[in-house]
């Protein structure tokens, strides 16, 4: 949300949209114009402009949805909820399940101004100021963790019972599902193996679904998170799953698509160690260990490359919200083979 879209976007038509909301939007004023933003691989994300102030809609992609994907209900209800906790979020403005409208379902929610930081070395930090950034990020996601989710009106929002076996199974079925992208042996192998070794859960709490320092939105030079974005894959579930998800950006490496930390010099960088970094997230969560967190760690992988199945069957249907989805979708085989490593590392023979 920093930077302003470059190009115009005409597949949403801003004058049936501008009669929208200045009749469903109290306050709103046009005349309204309308730019996506890149990246946006699962639900596209427009920046709109009116004279008086801006504000950001997010939508589902146009054209076929997988069954339980691209929830920007989902979406709204959470930010909806935390508004005003100590997670920060974009205050959400009005949710619009009406077709006629833009021909799929979207949400308006103020305009954040900051910095996002795509890249977890963090080039474009000093590096003295590094580790505060990596602070905050543990920080904001512990609390996330800490938050009781009847006190914000969220005990509703999933079941808190087998949470890593349904996801085990929904992300298995969502990959089995795309014909279109093809079937992989591994991704058929691994499926099975974790859903016949799934550990019990330690927890329950709110889970994000796609904490990555991408998806935080930084205060303009200043190691404060300003809003936690995206929130899709929102739930109740296994804090642990959560952080392992989180935590990958030490497992991936760096210089691919969506890269990490692996094979960079962390100490170097005055980037912190994955194990002080356990144990802060461990500190602010009262937890003294992370069992089974090798297991987490590998689904999560075979999740994010199930995901990236997901993008490459948008691509070949023609239908991804971002024109990067064929070179998002290049990175399968590379996130297929590193959740295969880390799912041996678990255990898998």
């Amino acid at each position: 949300m920093s930077d302003d879209p470059k190009e115009k976007d005409d597949s949403i038509d801003a004058t049936h949209l501008q009669v929208w909301l200045e009749r469903a939007l109290h306050g709103f004023q046009g005349p309204l114009t309308i730019k996506k933003f890149e990246g946006g691989q699962s639900n596209p994300t427009y920046l709109l402009r009116t004279p008086r102030r801006k504000y950001v809609l997010r939508s589902q992609p146009p054209g076929e949805i997988v069954g339980g994907a691209h929830a920007v209900d989902r979406e709204y209800r959470a930010m909806h909820a935390l508004d005003g906790q100590i997670v920060p979020v974009p205050k959400v403005r009005i949710l619009c399940e009406d077709p006629a409208i833009i021909g799929r379902n979207f949400y308006v929610m103020d305009f954040v101004d900051g910095d996002i930081l795509w890249q977890p070395d963090l080039p474009d930090v000093r590096p003295e100021n590094r580790p505060k950034y990596f602070d905050a990020m543990n920080r904001t996601l512990a609390d996330l963790h800490n938050v009781d989710p009847a006190a914000v009106g969220l005990n509703d929002f999933g079941r808190a019972e087998n949470y890593l076996s349904r996801q085990i199974h929904r992300w298995s079925r969502q990959y089995r599902a795309d014909e279109r992208a093809g079937r992989i042996e591994r991704m058929d192998r691994m499926a099975d193996w974790l859903a016949a070794n799934t550990p019990d859960s330690t927890g329950v709490s709110i889970v994000h679904g796609d904490f990555r320092i991408n998806n935080l939105m930084f205060k303009h030079d200043r190691p404060e998170v300003a809003a936690v974005l995206d929130w899709e894959l929102s739930t109740i579930g296994d804090p642990v799953t959560d952080f392992a998800f989180h935590l990958m950006m030490y497992r991936v490496p760096s210089g691919i698509q969506g890269g990490g930390l692996k094979g960079l010099n962390l100490s170097a960088l005055n980037l912190p160690s994955e194990t002080d970094y356990i144990l802060a997230y461990c500190e602010r969560t009262g937890r003294t260990s992370i069992p089974d967190l090798q297991f987490h760690i590998a689904f999560n992988l075979f999740r994010f490359a199930a995901i990236i199945h997901g993008i490459k069957g948008r691509a070949l249907r023609g239908t991804a919200s971002s024109a990067k989805a064929h070179e998002v979708a290049s990175a399968l085989d590379i996130y297929v083979n590193l959740a295969w490593d880390e799912t041996r590392l678990a255990g898998m023979q």
